[in-house]
């Protein structure tokens, strides 16, 4: 007869020693023969005490070292926003200088955006199984190289320009897709939320801080060439950093997952989350309508002023700066309060619901095209009151970037973030700012091409056309909360996942990157 005993569960007066034969002296006898004790000297080497230990003494280190780490790929991705909309800060110069019209001028960011969206997914599959910190690298210092070449193009050869903005792309696909997932996989739950929400506040920061600087730099220069040769230095700068302070970090390594399944696996298993696939497409509507009024709210306002006669035209170059320059400070103080924002409603409001995530997107979104549709209005008479608007709608449209982020790392396993987070970035792109910027202005020339070329009809055919993002942020709304009915159901899927039971095989569950490059 056996009987058993747990660490103080046993009943009253009665012992192992009692029950197991041998046991006086430390043995146990068991069907098979005698179990000798275990020394002393493998006791004091156990894993388990020897973790204990090295978690003591050094997980001030790791944790310093690893905010470091997300600190400086924040720095990056707001390096790759201020590149990206660097282009829109110096748009009407860009247009005076090659003699394009507005939908060519929207085809820069739409064959960027394009490029983008077709490199990730690659991006993705490399990132889930090599060296990421690498391949960051490597895309910073290419599309560094390549937009300070741009800088020289010739006036006469505006599809090489055209061009570049393609390869620029490609390189910063790299970083937006994988970069999400170290943090990922560096920190969990309310920490990670942080943390994520100071890499996506680069967003709105990176995207303000290239209007400001491509606007600024041009002014101190004089030629808009020169704006294009900032952004480059800080990159390869950059790229150095996250080669030298950031960690390798191991898929799952805080969340202890089993190993990879396979692409084909991975991608079904996505296209059945349900949370996964409905805010993907929310993600779609805020691309639309971020990469439509990134690129011609400027132009737009500038041309109320001239219809308002508070400017004059700008016929040769260079051109008046002002509107950029405001709207890049709106833009990095908004995606400040956006963030903090979007992550205070939610902490609150998870004391309330558990889908409080997709709930808060969801009100944000609704609110936000309230105040784009008032920026129509207002722009007709008064400039500031336009800006008052676009300063809360901007708030409250930047408020779900760091949260859906956190969706994705909640209902998705760590071990297919990567490839989520590349199918998430393809999908918004496509469906999204891949081809707004054009849309926008070839509507816009549409509308011109049938009226008198006046600066009136100039102001109000791209208004006309701007007029579409705000019902698609709407769509946006109705898309997240969508999400918030399954919400729920996906989180549990993904933490019914099983760890790994054997602790001397964690790094063979978590996926080591080691020593693999490409």
């Amino acid at each position: 007869m056996m009987c058993l005993e747990s660490d103080g569960a046993g009943t009253a007066g009665s012992s192992s020693q009692d029950c197991i034969p041998g046991a006086e002296d430390g043995g146990v006898e068991t069907l098979s023969g005698r179990m000798s004790p275990v020394p002393p000297i493998l006791e004091r080497k156990s894993p388990e005490i020897h973790k204990d230990n090295l978690h003591k003494d050094h997980v001030p280190n790791i944790k310093r070292a690893n905010v470091a780490a997300a600190g400086i790929l924040s720095v990056g991705n707001v390096l790759n926003y201020l590149d990206r909309y660097t282009v829109a800060g110096v748009l009407l110069d860009i247009q005076q200088h090659f003699g394009v019209k507005d939908s060519g001028a929207g085809l820069l960011q739409t064959v960027f955006i394009c490029s983008f969206m077709v490199a990730a997914p690659i991006f993705g599959y490399l990132g889930d199984r090599f060296n990421r910190k690498v391949i960051l690298s490597c895309g910073i210092f290419f599309w560094s190289a390549v937009t300070f070449s741009s800088s020289f193009i010739p006036k006469q050869y505006f599809w090489l320009l055209v061009l570049s903005r393609g390869l620029v792309g490609i390189g910063e696909a790299s970083y937006s897709t994988i970069a999400p997932t170290i943090i990922g996989d560096l920190f969990t739950k309310n920490t990670r939320t942080l943390m994520l929400s100071v890499f996506y506040f680069a967003i709105p920061l990176g995207s303000g801080l290239g209007y400001i600087t491509g606007s600024s730099v041009k002014q101190v220069a004089g030629d808009w060439r020169w704006a294009l040769r900032v952004s480059p230095v800080l990159g390869m700068i950059t790229g150095s950093l996250i080669l030298i302070f950031v960690p390798i970090a191991k898929r799952g390594h805080v969340e202890q997952l089993k190993a990879r399944s396979s692409w084909f696996r991975d991608m079904k298993a996505l296209i059945k989350n349900r949370s996964y696939v409905f805010s993907s497409l929310a993600t779609s509507t805020v691309s639309f309508a971020t990469g439509a009024l990134g690129m011609w709210i400027p132009l737009y306002l500038y041309r109320a002023q001239v219809v308002q006669k508070t400017v004059e035209p700008c016929n040769f170059g260079p051109c008046s700066n002002k509107d950029s320059l405001i709207f890049g400070a709106i833009t990095c103080i908004t995606g400040f309060l956006g963030v903090i924002t979007g992550a205070g409603a939610t902490k609150w409001c998870r004391l309330k619901t558990q889908r409080a995530d997709p709930l808060v997107c969801a009100v944000g979104m609704l609110g936000s095209a309230i105040f784009i549709c008032l920026v129509f209005v207002a722009a007709k008479s008064s400039s500031i009151a336009a800006y008052i608007c676009i300063f809360a709608g901007e708030t409250l449209l930047f408020s779900n970037w760091a949260i859906t982020a956190d969706m994705l790392m909640y209902v998705v396993i760590p071990t297919r973030r990567a490839t989520a987070v590349a199918l998430q970035s393809f999908t918004s792109h496509l469906l999204g700012d891949a081809g707004s910027p054009y849309l926008i202005g070839f509507i816009s020339d549409l509308i011109q091409e049938s009226t008198n070329k006046t600066p009136l009809w100039e102001f109000l055919s791209l208004g006309y056309a701007l007029m579409l993002c705000p019902f698609v942020v709407v769509l946006g709304g109705m898309f997240f909360l969508a999400t918030a009915l399954y919400f729920l159901e996906d989180l549990a899927k993904a933490e019914q996942q099983e760890p790994c039971s054997d602790s001397f095989t964690v790094g063979s569950c978590s996926d080591s990157e080691e020593a693999s490059i490409l």
